[in-house]
């Protein structure tokens, strides 16, 4: 199909979601609260996202739904008003019940899970504190985000040991999952010791079957002693809240993940998950301050204590962040990821279909999550942005630290079908 017959054929449905657009609510009136069968325009309707632009950069930085908006105000209130006896009165219970919330999406348990600002705080408290000998080795991958990289770059430079990378595919769009267990099978050898991945790649969009990894890890440690055996650490804020998985039941040793992206949370926020038997390979960085509100002696905190950065944090929206958990489960865990599956699925369907336009990531879902890169033929992703912005689309580039470069729509809750076609449209017209 050529961009004339594409549009063409596209252009009754453009000017039904021109129309849609100019009608649908600003947002600036309460929003009908969610039941359990919710419409997805009513889900939209909790965000007061400008109905101006078509938001297809969701997983960047979130817009605050309706019930963590509020919470963080009446926490910011109180501060406010009297700072000193809010945070005394406060502290115990909303520490507990933020983890507590936290716990249950991941199918864990409180004590398992450690708070943070972002992926990034959590991946360097748990990179920088490794607990190395001189005979262990650290694994990663070529495709991974650049804090990882930093993170284990600082921490192997300690020990003057490089960090040794690995490929898992060369071909995004032909990724291939069996591919990617027996490369990772491969490269794992009797000193590796941390084993650093990423869930979905922002640089390709593609999804590795953490699963199957992680069963590769345990068969590998199957022969080993608990000194020697490997630890399995996911940066996962790319699946976490599009993907209808439990932490738990990835298998991995840590998770690190931010909650202000496809988690809805409030902006500063994000957690370490880990085994009970994992936290010993890292140590803290950070003093906590969770002695401070824990009634039990400081010897029996757990480690995701101690691994909890103390200070003032912007206590308002960490305290807030149970509201995203809540968000999410009263529309559905299940629900979230087949709706996130659905729009991509048209979004790259729709992409495919245009001359000139090669999509990056894979077609499939099993390796693909809410994260679309493409390339538009003759065209630099910046300046494909660039003329997506004039149509009042947001879209976005991949980060110039990667060594391809590609442009990126992200289906999400924020959007529905017509923003998708519309984008999809758009992008023909470019192309």
């Amino acid at each position: 199909m050529d961009r004339r017959d594409f549009f063409l054929g596209s252009a009754a449905l453009a000017a039904a979601a021109c129309t849609k657009a100019k009608t649908t609510t600003t947002g600036t009136t309460a929003p009908t609260p969610l039941g359990a069968n919710a419409s997805w325009a009513d889900v939209r309707a909790q965000f007061p996202l400008t109905r101006e632009r078509i938001h297809m950069t969701g997983f960047l930085l979130v817009s605050h739904p309706r019930p963590v908006s509020d919470a963080i105000e009446r926490h910011r209130r109180a501060f406010d008003e009297d700072p000193a006896t809010y945070l005394e009165e406060t502290m115990e219970p909303a520490e507990r019940a933020v983890r507590t919330a936290a716990a249950k999406y991941l199918g864990a348990e409180a004590d398992d899970v450690a708070m943070t600002d972002s992926t990034t705080m959590g991946l360097g408290i748990v990179y920088g504190g490794l607990q190395l000998k001189p005979d262990h080795e650290i694994l990663s991958t070529t495709h991974d985000h650049v804090v990882t990289n930093m993170s284990l770059d600082y921490r192997a430079a300690k020990g003057q040991k490089p960090v040794r990378r690995i490929a898992l595919y060369d071909e995004p769009a032909k990724a291939n999952a069996d591919e990617i267990v027996a490369r990772f099978t491969k490269a794992i050898t009797p000193a590796t010791k941390i084993i650093a991945v990423t869930w979905v790649h922002s640089g390709t969009g593609v999804k590795l079957p953490i699963r199957a990894l992680a069963d590769v890890v345990a068969k590998a440690n199957a022969n080993r002693a608990e000194a020697d055996r490997a630890v399995f650490c996911v940066d996962g804020v790319h699946g976490f809240g599009n993907q209808d998985t439990r932490v738990t039941e990835l298998g991995c040793d840590f998770f690190m993940a931010g909650c202000h992206k496809w988690i809805f949370g409030p902006r500063g926020t994000g957690l370490i998950y880990a085994k009970r038997n994992a936290w010993a390979i890292t140590s803290p960085s950070i003093p906590s301050f969770d002695p401070g509100w824990r009634p039990e002696p400081m010897e029996k905190l757990p480690p995701s204590s101690w691994m909890t950065p103390g200070g003032f944090h912007s206590f308002e929206h960490r305290w807030s962040l149970n509201e995203a958990f809540a968000f999410h489960e009263q529309i559905g865990f299940a629900r979230v990821a087949a709706r996130i599956r659905e729009l991509n699925t048209r979004c790259k369907e729709g992409l495919a279909k245009i001359r000139g336009v090669k999509v990056i990531t894979p077609m499939s879902p099993e390796l693909s999550a809410g994260i679309i890169c493409f390339e538009v033929a003759g065209k630099q992703p910046a300046d494909v942005v660039k003329a997506l912005k004039a149509k009042k689309i947001v879209a976005s580039t991949t980060p110039k630290f990667y060594p391809t470069m590609y442009a990126r729509l992200a289906p999400s809750l924020l959007t529905d079908e017509n923003d998708v076609d519309r984008s999809v449209v758009a992008v023909a017209e470019i192309a």
